[in-house]
């Protein structure tokens, strides 16, 4: 077992069994043959082209219209059992940062269509006399994605009409009782990007990262159910974890990582896949 061995694991796509999902000239997704069946199989609003591509018909034209498609398309192939069951969050369908919205679409039905999803993660630490504590939250044994596995402090899907750092307070709060008076110190730190393959369908994520130094005598809470406990611990504690086994999300784990390289926990001394560490952290999405 390697850190190494994470990057891989959340990026396990195999794309040759996907074709791709346009809106308009633009590749924003890439949906499985037996996805695309069903959705064409619901009449005319999706079509696929002569290069084998789907995508909305031609008179599909508006972000609005785009949205009333998708929500009645989900709808019914969840009730076929095409998509497993939907969340009622809608995230934006955009290639980049900086691009609008094309449309948005239901948190759940995002793998399928093979969208790229937004989050924010935060690490939460402690500076003691030791040396550096990280919080680590282990996620409710009744959640519907993940049960039991440990998980970054605090994380959140990026949904539709929220900044990040807003939506990254309002978990905080939501998540761990953290009050906005600590929260609001929230330090953005990057992204982390990968191209995973579920029984769903991809998720080309990117992964809005942020760091949070805590007083030492601030407990966290767990207020919205999706946490059983926290757990304080040393920091080479939480690398042991990662590095030996599976225990953490699979995406919460490159989150980990990554705060170890920019706290100096790994470097290219102590660590041989650290140029592969820095490189996998960040693969490139297009599909």
């Amino acid at each position: 077992m390697a850190y190494l061995d994470h990057i891989n694991a959340c990026n396990n796509a195999n794309l040759s069994r996907y074709a791709r999902f346009r809106i308009d000239d633009q590749p924003v997704g890439a949906i499985r043959s037996d996805f695309a069946t069903a959705l064409t199989a619901l009449g005319s609003d999706f079509i696929r082209d002569e290069n084998g591509e789907y995508g909305f018909a031609a008179h599909i034209e508006t972000p609005e219209h785009r949205n009333e498609v998708l929500v009645a398309a989900t709808r019914r192939l969840c009730e076929q059992g095409v998509i497993k069951r939907l969340h009622g969050e809608k995230f934006d369908i955009r290639n980049q940062l900086s691009d609008p919205p094309l449309c948005q679409l239901d948190r759940f039905a995002m793998p399928y269509f093979g969208c790229r999803s937004w989050g924010v993660h935060m690490n939460g630490f402690v500076r003691k006399s030791d040396g550096i504590h990280m919080w680590i939250a282990h996620r409710a044994k009744d959640k519907p994605t993940y049960p039991g596995m440990l998980d970054n402090m605090v994380a959140g899907g990026q949904p539709t009409g929220l900044g990040f750092r807003e939506n990254m307070i309002k978990e905080c709060a939501e998540e761990a009782g953290i009050p906005e008076s600590l929260s609001r110190h929230v330090r953005p730190i990057g992204a982390v990007s990968y191209l995973y393959e579920t029984a769903e369908g991809l998720k080309p994520d990117v992964m809005i990262n942020f760091d949070l130094e805590l007083p030492e005598d601030f407990i966290p809470q767990c207020t919205d159910g999706e946490v059983d406990r926290f757990e304080l611990l040393p920091l080479a504690e939480v690398a042991g974890i990662v590095r030996s086994g599976f225990d953490f999300k699979f995406n919460c784990a490159l989150v980990v990582i990554d705060f170890l390289i920019r706290h100096g926990y790994l470097t290219a001394d102590n660590e041989p896949s650290y140029g592969e560490l820095l490189s996998g952290l960040h693969r490139p999405l297009n599909v």
